[in-house]
């Protein structure tokens, strides 16, 4: 199996590297090889590689940025799917792209389901729902959602994500700020590429798939499971959405059920289950 993986250099492109080299050939691309915004550029290089399977992990995840740059926004989340999308379907590939709990609007109290009808409150939110729609232009497309991620970065120092700097926080014994009132199911990177991998694998229907870990937690609950398993003080800061006057509107309850990928035969392991993996190897890699 030939892969090509867009967005390479990111915290779940790294994670998707890592797995998928345990199962064939992997073309890893980072901005610094194509820009997805640039469908020729896409397109020449789907050609060059002529992959099995095309993993796009690029995204424009700037949420508060993408109010002030809704052009460049969409051109990578939405129109730059869209041309991986048809480069997949000219070499024949089977598509994945990562969508996002943000296109909801977190009126919810229960974890949506795919079922659930999107409505997206901020221009990021938008690009990423139309990604949803555009990738659906291969004829075997898998829309990921995914949220809240944390995980292992790659060999060049991918961006580490909320959790990380909580850690480094909680281990320096500092004040940890942590949201009180923003529910989400967070998501071990390791564990989503595992589940991208086989269901790629096993050839599940192609189509929209919630790719978290089961359950869901406020971050000030996350950073509590990790103050614990680190045998550390959490000294934490409680804040809210409305105090912190974030440019862009953030769903408060926005945590996703994984139940339809458990139903097609994958299942995604607790993510107090995940957070403590998570843990226990970058202590060893210290």
């Amino acid at each position: 199996m030939r892969v090509l993986v867009t967005g390479a250099g990111g915290l779940l492109g790294a994670a998707i590297v890592r797995e998928f080299r345990l199962a064939g050939e992997v073309h890893a691309s980072g901005h610094g090889e194509v820009d997805i915004g640039d469908a020729d550029a896409v397109a020449a290089l789907v050609k060059s590689v002529r992959p099995d399977v095309i993993v796009n992990c690029a995204a424009y995840n700037d949420v508060d940025g993408a109010q002030r740059q809704p052009a460049r926004t969409l051109a990578v989340n939405a129109f730059g799917v869209l041309g991986l999308a048809r480069a997949a379907a000219a070499v024949d590939a089977t598509f994945v792209h990562y969508s996002s709990d943000f296109v909801f609007d977190g009126e919810a109290s229960r974890p949506y389901t795919e079922q659930d009808p999107a409505n997206p409150q901020s221009v990021y939110a938008a690009s990423k729902l139309l990604g949803d729609w555009f990738a659906a232009e291969a004829p075997r497309a898998y829309v990921l959602r995914v949220e809240s991620l944390f995980g292992e970065p790659g060999p060049g120092g991918a961006r580490r994500g909320s959790l990380a700097t909580i850690v480094e926080r909680i281990r320096s014994r500092a004040e940890v700020p942590v949201f009180v009132d923003r529910t989400v199911s967070p998501s071990y990177t390791a564990d989503v590429a595992r589940a991208t991998r086989a269901t790629v694998e096993r050839h599940l229907a192609p189509g929209l798939y919630h790719c978290v870990n089961e359950g869901a937690a406020s971050w000030a609950d996350v950073a509590s499971e990790a103050a614990r398993l680190l045998g550390c003080p959490l000294r934490m800061k409680p804040l809210t959405l409305e105090a912190a006057r974030l440019i862009a509107p953030r769903p408060r309850y926005c945590a996703l059920s994984p139940s339809k990928l458990k139903a097609a035969g994958v299942v995604m392991p607790a993510w107090q289950d995940a957070l403590a993996r998570h843990l226990s190897v970058i202590h060893d890699s210290r």
